[in-house]
C-alpha cells in the first residue's frame, strides 16, 4: 500500500458512507486509526454497522458536517459537485479524492488483483477472495459488496489487494493491477457510453494497464472481450479451461464461470487447484446475490438479487429455476434509472422468462431526474408484448405497501419470492417474512 498516502492523514470525512465501495475504504481508515466521519441520505445497515464500528454518522448532507480538523474528504462518484460538504471542503483548501482515485492509492505499491466486467464481479472478487483467504495468503480485500462475515473489507498482512473493479465513468482506470480479470463484457452504463463499443473502449484502456509481466484472466472467445484485449501486452490466462472438481454451494451457470475465473487467479497466485476447489464449494455468496431471507407465513422462500441488467436478470432466473423446478417463482423487480430502463426497454421484456409472475414497482431514480417518457408501467406492458411464456403473469404496482398486501392475500407454499433491483426493492422481501434466516 502507498503508506506516505496516508501516513499524514489523521481524520477523514466520506460523503455518500452508505456506499458499499465507500464504507469500505472508511474502515480501513478505522483500522488505520484514523478519526472516521461520514454523511449520507438515509439510514442503512451499512451505516448502522459503521456507527457501531466507531464512525461518527450523519443523515443528510450539511457542509457543518465536516470537521474543522479533517486531513481528507472522500466522495461517491455518484455526488454532484455542488453538494454542501464537497464545496466547504475545497473552499478550506482540503484534499478531496474520490473514491476511485482513493482505491488508485491504494492499489499503488501492491500486488493488485483488479476484478472487472460487467456481471458476476462481486461474486468473483468475493470468490477469489475466499480462497486466498482460505489458502492464507493473507489479502487485503475491498468488494462490491458485503460478505458473509458481515463486512466489505478485509485488512490482510501481505502485499496482496483484491479489488472489485468498476468501469462506471471509467473509475477502474485508477488502478494499477497486475491481474485483471475480466468476467465479461455487456451493453450497460450507456447513459454515460453511449454504446458497447463505448464500453470496449474503456475497458481496452484498463487492458493496457496491466504491464507484460501481468496477467488478464478472461473469455477471450468472447467476441466483445476479445476486441477490448487485442493490444494487451499482458498474459492472457482463458478461465474457460479450468475444471471445477467439487459441485459449488451457490446455483447457476454463471457461478460456475465465476469460480473458474476465481480458481484461474488462484493457480496464479499459487494455491494448489485441490484446495481451490475445496475452498470455492465452501463459498456460500453475498449480500444481495441470490441471498436467502425467510419464510412468509405459510411458507413460501424469500430472496433477494441486486441484478438490475438483463443479461443479470436471465442469468439469475435461469439459476432460481435450476433450484427450485417445480416451484411458482414470483419476482418483484424494480428497475434501476429511467436511463438504463428506456435503452434496454426490449431487453428487459425478454429476460423473464424462468419466472412465474412478475411485479414491476416504480422506478429508482437514483442520481436521475424523473423521466415521464418511461414508467413501470410501460415495462410492465412491454414484457407482456414480448412475452415468451403464455401464463407468464405480469403487472405494475404503484408502491411498497400495495405489493407486500398483494404477496401476502396471495401466497402459497410453493412460491419462491424474488425482490430484484439495485435500488431499496429488499425491504419488499423484509416486510413479509415471518422467520428470518439467521433467527
Amino acid at each position: 500500500m502507498n503508506e506516505n498516502f496516508l501516513k499524514n492523514i489523521h481524520s477523514t470525512h466520506f460523503i455518500g458512507v452508505g456506499g458499499i465501495g465507500v464504507s469500505a475504504v472508511a474502515r480501513l481508515m478505522l483500522l488505520r486509526g484514523v478519526i472516521v466521519s461520514g454523511s449520507d441520505r438515509d439510514h442503512s445497515i451499512i451505516t448502522e454497522k459503521l456507527e457501531s464500528e466507531g464512525v461518527k454518522i450523519f443523515i443528510g448532507h450539511d457542509s457543518k458536517h465536516v470537521p474543522d480538523s479533517c486531513d481528507l474528504v472522500v466522495y461517491s462518484p455518484a455526488v454532484a459537485n455542488d453538494n454542501p460538504e464537497l464545496v466547504i471542503a475545497r473552499e478550506r483548501g482540503v484534499q478531496t479524492l474520490s473514491y476511485p482515485e482513493v482505491l488508485g492509492m491504494i492499489s499503488r505499491g501492491m500486488r493488485t488483483i483488479a476484478v472487472a466486467g460487467t456481471h458476476g464481479k462481486t461474486t468473483t472478487t468475493a470468490m477469489v477472495a475466499g480462497v486466498l483467504v482460505g489458502a492464507h495468503k493473507n489479502p487485503t480485500v475491498i468488494v462490491g459488496s458485503l460478505l458473509r462475515s458481515g463486512t466489505n473489507f478485509i485488512a490482510g498482512s501481505s502485499d496482496i489487494f483484491i479489488v472489485e473493479a468498476c468501469e462506471y465513468k471509467r473509475s477502474f482506470l485508477q488502478l494499477s493491477p497486475e491481474i485483471l480479470v475480466i468476467t465479461n463484457i455487456d451493453n450497460d452504463h450507456l447513459d454515460y457510453y453511449g454504446s458497447i463499443e463505448g464500453v470496449q473502449k474503456a475497458f481496452a484502456e484498463f487492458v493496457e494497464k496491466v504491464p507484460a509481466n501481468g496477467v488478464i484472466v478472461c473469455d477471450p472467445n468472447d467476441a466483445l472481450v476479445a476486441m477490448a484485449i487485442k493490444k494487451a501486452v499482458a498474459k492472457i490466462v482463458d478461465y474457460t479451461k479450468e475444471t471445477l472438481t467439487k459441485e459449488l454451494a451457490v446455483p447457476g451457470e454463471h457461478n460456475k464461470k465465476n469460480a473458474k475465473a476465481a480458481l484461474a487467479v488462484a493457480r496464479i497466485i499459487g494455491v494448489d487447484g485441490a484446495e481451490s476447489c475445496t475452498l470455492l464449494a465452501e463459498f456460500q455468496g453475498t449480500w444481495r446475490r441470490m441471498e436467502y431471507k425467510g419464510k412468509m407465513d405459510k411458507g413460501a422462500l424469500v430472496y433477494d438479487d441486486y441484478a438490475h441488467h438483463p443479461t443479470e436478470i436471465k442469468a439469475t432466473l435461469q439459476g432460481f429455476r435450476a433450484e427450485y423446478p417445480d416451484a411458482r417463482i414470483r419476482v418483484i423487480f424494480q428497475p434501476h434509472l429511467y436511463s438504463r430502463t428506456k435503452l434496454l426497454l426490449d431487453d428487459f421484456a425478454q429476460s423473464f422468462t424462468d419466472a412465474d409472475e412478475v411485479i414491476v414497482a416504480p422506478i429508482y431514480a437514483a442520481r436521475e431526474e424523473n423521466d415521464p417518457t418511461i414508467s413501470a408501467e410501460i415495462l410492465a406492458q412491454r414484457i407482456v408484448d414480448e412475452q415468451k411464456v403464455p401464463e407468464l403473469r405480469v403487472c405494475a404496482m404503484l408502491d411498497f405497501e400495495t405489493i407486500e398486501k398483494y404477496l401476502r392475500k396471495t401466497e402459497t407454499a410453493n412460491d419462491v419470492v424474488v425482490t430484484m433491483g439495485a435500488g431499496d426493492v429488499f425491504k419488499v422481501g423484509e416486510s413479509v417474512l415471518v422467520y428470518k434466516e439467521g433467527i
